[in-house]
C-alpha cells in the first residue's frame, strides 16, 4: 500500500495550501492548492527529490519559469510564481479545467475537421507569440496542449524550451518526444522556429488521422524515419480530408526547414483559407509536391543522429554466467561453519553505522560552514522574498522600482544573482515593483491645441481632444480631465476640450421675400448681411436666392449672401408664323415665352398645322413668361357636289309596291 502523501492539506512556502496530487511527470509532481494570499486556485508544480539534487534538472526547471512568465497570452499557460522551498524548486501556474488534447484524441479518435483546423490554428497563435519573444517550444505535442471545456486551448511545458536557435541535444541525448521530433532535432543540429512548426505539422495530422505519421519499435527507429520516410498524405487514412488539409500538413512536415512554413502566422494564414474553403497559397502546394517527390529524405547512411550516437556508445556488457564445468567435479563441496559468517556481518553492519553517524555529523558541521546560496525570489511578493532570504541567512535590502511589467509589490530583479553562494550576512538587494510609472498630468488649459498634445505627448501621456462649441478662440483648450496634478501611469489619455467657436444656428428661409424684410431677419440672427443684384424674372428687390442655403447650421457673426432680383428684363419675340405648330412652341419657350395655341379652320391643306398669326406680333418687346398666343390653321374639307339618283331599266319592283308617278306635270 502507497504511504501517504505528507504535502496533502499542508501550507507550502508559508501561502499554498495543498489540495491533491494532480500528477505526476517525468521529473515533477504537480499538485492542486489554494492560494491563500490571492484566494485563487492554482497548480504546484515541484521538482521531485531526486532531480531536485541535478543541477542540470533544476536549471531546465527555472528554464521552464523563466520563460513562460514571460510570456502572457491567451493560449499559454499562465505562470504566477517560482521559488525554492523545503528542498525543492516550484513553480506555482494557472490551474487549468478540462483535459489534455492526448486524452481526448485516445478517448475519442480523430477530430472533426473544424476543430482541427480551430485547435491547430490556436497552438500556432501560442507558438507565434513566443517566437516573436524569442522562445522555441522544442517539446509540441498533445501532451502538451490543455483544452478547456469552452474549447480554448493552453500550451504548457516550456521546460525544454530555449531562447533563439539551439543545440537540442543535452549530454548526447534527444531532448524531445520521438513521435512528435523534427528532423533537425533527431540529428542534434540547431532548431528554429520551423522546428516547432513542423511538431504543429505532426499534431494536426494525429487530429485528422487519430495516428501520427511515423512510429516504430524504439526512439531510434522513430528518428529515421522522420529522416527518411515520406509521410502519407492525411487523406489515404482519412478520405474527407480535403486536399487543402493535406498540402499545409506536408508543407509542415517537409524535411528540410527552409521548405516549411517560416512562421507560425504563415501555416495560421493557409488554414484560415482552408476553412473559408478556399485554396492555399501557392508555396504550400509546391512544398507539398516536393514533400511527396521524397525531396530532402535523407538515408540511414547519413551522417549519425543524435539517437545513433547515444545508441553507438558500445554494446552493454554481457550479463555474468559461470563458467561451464564448474560444478562438474565428483568430490562434494565441503560446507564451512554459519557462525563466523554472521559475525562478520554484523561486524561489518556495526561499522556502516559508525560510519554512516560520523559522516552525517561531519556533513553537518560543514553545512554550517558552508556559503549559503541566494535563493530565487523574482516574481515573489515582497514579504515572501524578504523571509525566504532571511531563512537563507541573509540580509534583504528592498529598492523599490517602477516597472511596466511587473505588477507592484512583486520583485522583479535580485543582486547578487540566485545560486550564488555569499558568506552568512551578507545583503540580497531585491527590487520591488511599484507598478508601471507615472507622471503628473500638467496644466493644459488656455492654450492653443497643438502646444497642448505636444506638452502632454513629452511626458509620455496621450491627448484625447474633443471639439466644443465656445465662446472662446477656435482651437484654445477650454478643459481637460484628469486636472493638473493627477498622478497618471505612463500611455495614459487626458481628455482634452478644444473650442471650435460657438454654437452654430441654423439659417431662416428669406427667399421670396423682399430684400429689407430678408436682411432685418437675418440681422435679428446674429448674422451680416451681403447683398447681390441679379437678373432674374421676379420682381424687382425679391431676394432669389440665399448662400448658404436656409436651415444651414452657420456660426453667428458669418456673413449670409442674398441674390436680390434686378426685376424682369423684356426681350424681343421671335416670328414664328409660317412655323409648324411643334416647332413654333419649342422655339418660343426656348426664348423665355408661355405659349397659347388656338385654331382656326382653313380650305388650304398647306395651311394644316401651321401658325397662321401670333400675338404679340413679330419684334414686340415683352418680359420673360409673357404668354404669347399663336394661331395654327386646321384644314377642313369642302363638302362634295350633290349627286342624282339613276333607274336601272333591269329593276324588278316587287307586285305590292307602289311606283310614284314620272309623269311630268302639266306646265
Amino acid at each position: 500500500m502507497p504511504a501517504p502523501d505528507t504535502l496533502i492539506d499542508q501550507v507550502f512556502d508559508g501561502r499554498y495550501r495543498v489540495v491533491r496530487k494532480l500528477g505526476t511527470g517525468g521529473m515533477a509532481n504537480v499538485y492542486l492548492a489554494e492560494d491563500q494570499e490571492l484566494g485563487r486556485r492554482v497548480a504546484i508544480k515541484m521538482l521531485d527529490e531526486r532531480h531536485a539534487q541535478d543541477e542540470q534538472f533544476v536549471e531546465r526547471f527555472r528554464r521552464e519559469a523563466k520563460n513562460a512568465a514571460g510570456l502572457s497570452h491567451p493560449n499559454i499557460v499562465s505562470i504566477y510564481d517560482r521559488g525554492h522551498a523545503e528542498g525543492t524548486y516550484y513553480i506555482a501556474m494557472e490551474y487549468l479545467e478540462g483535459r489534455t488534447l492526448k486524452e481526448l484524441l485516445v478517448r475519442r479518435g480523430p477530430t472533426p475537421l473544424p476543430v482541427a483546423i480551430d485547435y491547430t490554428r490556436q497552438i500556432l497563435a501560442a507558438l507565434g507569440f513566443a517566437h516573436k519573444h524569442g522562445i522555441v517550444h522544442r517539446d509540441i505535442k498533445p501532451h502538451n496542449v490543455v483544452v478547456a471545456p469552452d474549447g480554448r486551448l493552453k500550451v504548457t511545458d516550456f521546460g525544454i524550451a530555449r531562447s533563439g536557435t539551439s543545440q537540442m541535444t543535452e549530454t548526447g541525448s534527444i531532448i524531445g518526444t520521438a513521435q512528435y521530433l523534427s528532423p533537425e532535432q533527431a540529428k542534434g543540429a540547431p532548431v528554429t522556429p520551423a522546428s516547432d512548426i513542423y511538431s504543429v505539422g505532426i499534431v494536426l495530422y494525429e487530429m485528422l488521422t487519430g495516428s501520427v505519421p511515423f512510429t516504430g519499435d524504439t526512439p531510434l527507429e522513430i528518428a529515421m524515419k522522420h529522416l527518411s520516410t515520406t509521410p502519407l498524405p492525411p487523406s489515404e487514412k482519412r478520405p474527407e480530408v480535403p486536399h487543402e488539409l493535406d498540402s499545409i500538413v506536408l508543407r509542415a512536415l517537409a524535411k528540410d526547414p527552409a521548405d516549411r512554413y517560416q512562421s507560425a502566422e504563415q501555416m495560421d494564414a493557409d488554414l484560415a483559407r482552408a476553412a473559408r474553403e478556399q485554396p492555399v497559397a501557392p508555396e504550400t502546394e509546391e512544398a507539398a509536391t516536393r514533400v511527396l517527390s521524397g525531396v530532402g529524405a535523407a538515408t540511414l547512411a547519413s551522417a549519425p543522429t543524435a539517437v545513433t550516437r547515444r545508441v553507438n556508445a558500445g554494446p552493454p556488457a554481457p550479463p555474468y554466467s559461470p563458467p561451464t564445468g564448474f560444478y562438474e567435479y565428483d568430490e562434494p563441496i565441503r560446507r564451512r561453519s554459519f557462525w563466523p559468517w554472521l559475525l562478520a556481518a554484523l561486524l561489518i553492519a556495526a561499522a556502516i553505522v559508525a560510519g554512516w553517524y560520523v559522516y552525517t555529523k561531519i556533513q553537518d558541521q560543514l553545512n554550517q560552514s558552508k556559503s549559503p546560496a541566494v535563493p530565487f525570489v523574482e516574481h515573489q511578493i515582497e514579504r515572501l522574498a524578504v523571509g525566504n532570504i532571511r531563512k537563507a541567512g541573509l540580509e534583504p535590502k528592498v529598492r523599490l522600482r517602477a516597472n511596466r511589467e511587473v505588477e507592484a509589490g512583486r520583485v522583479f530583479d535580485q543582486q547578487p544573482d540566485a545560486g550564488v553562494r555569499v558568506d552568512k550576512g551578507s545583503s540580497v538587494v531585491i527590487y520591488v515593483s511599484t507598478g508601471p510609472p507615472k507622471v503628473a498630468v500638467p496644466g493644459v488649459i488656455g492654450k492653443q491645441a497643438t502646444d497642448a498634445v505636444a506638452a502632454l505627448a513629452s511626458i509620455g501621456l496621450q491627448a484625447d481632444i474633443h471639439r466644443v462649441n465656445s465662446s472662446e478662440e477656435t482651437g484654445t483648450v477650454t478643459g481637460q480631465d484628469p486636472r493638473a496634478g493627477t498622478k497618471l501611469v505612463v500611455g495614459e489619455k487626458v481628455r482634452i476640450n478644444v473650442s471650435q467657436g460657438p454654437k452654430p444656428i441654423a439659417v431662416q428661409p428669406v427667399v421670396g421675400q423682399p430684400y429689407e424684410t430678408a436682411a432685418g431677419i437675418l440681422q435679428g440672427q446674429g448674422f451680416a448681411v451681403a447683398r447681390q443684384n441679379v437678373e432674374d424674372s421676379a420682381a424687382k428687390g425679391i431676394v432669389v436666392q440665399m448662400d448658404p442655403p436656409a436651415n444651414t447650421l452657420v456660426a453667428p457673426g458669418s456673413t449670409i449672401t442674398l441674390f436680390v432680383s434686378k426685376g424682369p428684363k423684356e426681350f424681343a419675340v421671335p416670328d414664328v408664323t409660317s412655323f409648324s405648330r411643334t416647332d413654333a412652341i419649342a422655339t418660343l419657350r426656348n426664348s423665355g415665352f408661355k405659349v397659347v395655341v388656338d385654331s382656326q379652320d382653313t380650305n388650304d391643306p398647306s395651311q394644316d398645322g401651321i401658325v397662321l398669326t401670333q400675338t404679340p406680333g413679330p419684334g414686340e418687346s415683352a418680359k420673360p413668361g409673357t404668354a404669347v398666343t399663336i394661331t395654327v390653321g386646321h384644314y377642313v374639307a369642302p363638302p362634295p357636289p350633290p349627286t342624282t339618283p339613276t333607274t336601272t331599266p333591269t329593276d324588278t319592283i316587287p307586285l305590292d309596291t307602289t311606283v310614284p308617278d314620272q309623269t311630268p306635270a302639266a306646265p
